[in-house]
């Protein structure tokens, strides 16, 4: 089984990156991590308190949304962290639908005048969005409510910090600051066997530490084993669905980004996805709606 062979864990498993990320034990890490993505901001991150990631909206009927990390700094500042794991055609509509259950928790009643605390949302992608994929140097994006004309920064409250982490290609040696450190052991963390050497810096030899299959309990590497053959079945089925969507596109006579066979290829992967997965995360995956979905059962 593969926690038998392999070394360390891979982050982008569910198991993976709560084990490295989510829990109290690990916190430092994650404080680290976090503040070398914020490194320019006023905001410096000294202590985290991990908050629900269930959130649910103000009426019953509403939306709920379920962060994969969701937590508070010392001065009331709110970070959700994200993995994304497979394309989602609506990916920057749903992380700003997800800022916006910060926001109105921050509701006061009676005499309240407004004051938000900032709100930070961290997306970790292993995709490349697609208005993106011929810019090949650029991986990290902060975003923030600017004007269009100068470029200022109208309000700082509200981040948006994207990873792309495909395009980070640079080799162990190349590496030249934490951010690219941290960049390059999340991407290869589970092909490495020794701890390398370079990597010198008290958070990272406690990351390695906590990412070793050997110091998990025979049941948490049944777990993780779990983890690992969900990730990547759906990594599988998704590609094979896309592929099949193309070559159902093409045998149709339908070009490629055309918004009919980008939407039969959507049809292709959600019926490859039925039997895995729950009709909620189908449409985040997709961007197809819950009933075009339970049409197809």
């Amino acid at each position: 089984m593969t926690y038998l062979t392999d070394k360390y864990l891979n982050p982008f498993t569910d198991f993976g990156f709560k084990k490295l990320f989510g829990s109290e034990a690990n916190k430092t890490i994650l404080i680290d991590f976090l503040n070398t993505l914020l490194e320019g901001e006023e905001s410096t991150i000294v202590d985290l308190t991990f908050i629900s990631n269930e959130q649910l909206g103000k009426q019953i009927v509403d939306r709920r949304a379920v962060f994969d990390i969701y937590c508070e700094n010392e001065k009331g500042e709110k970070f959700i962290v994200e993995l994304q794991k497979s394309k989602q055609n609506f990916f920057k509509d749903r992380s700003v639908f997800y800022s916006s259950f910060p926001i109105q928790e921050q509701g006061q009643k009676g005499n309240w005048n407004f004051e938000l605390k900032a709100i930070y949302t961290i997306a970790i992608l292993d995709f490349v969005f697609d208005e993106d994929k011929e810019d090949k140097e650029k991986y990290f994006y902060k975003v923030k409510l600017s004007d269009v004309d100068t470029n200022k920064v109208f309000y700082d409250k509200l981040t948006f910090i994207y990873l792309e982490m495909p395009k980070f290609t640079k080799a162990l040696a190349d590496l030249t600051t934490h951010f690219e450190r941290w960049m390059y052991v999340f991407k290869n963390l589970e092909t490495l066997q020794d701890y390398p050497e370079s990597l010198t810096e008290g958070v990272f030899k406690s990351f390695f530490a906590e990412a070793e299959l050997a110091q998990l309990p025979l049941e948490k590497q049944r777990e993780y084993e779990n983890s690992l053959k969900y990730y990547r079945d759906l990594n599988n089925v998704i590609d094979t669905a896309f592929d099949d969507g193309k070559e159902l596109g093409k045998a149709e006579g339908i070009e490629l980004g055309k918004v009919e066979g980008e939407y039969k290829k959507s049809l292709e992967i959600a019926k490859n996805l039925l039997d895995i997965l729950d009709n909620d995360i189908i449409a985040l995956k997709t961007g197809l709606s819950i009933e075009e979905i339970q049409r197809l059962r």
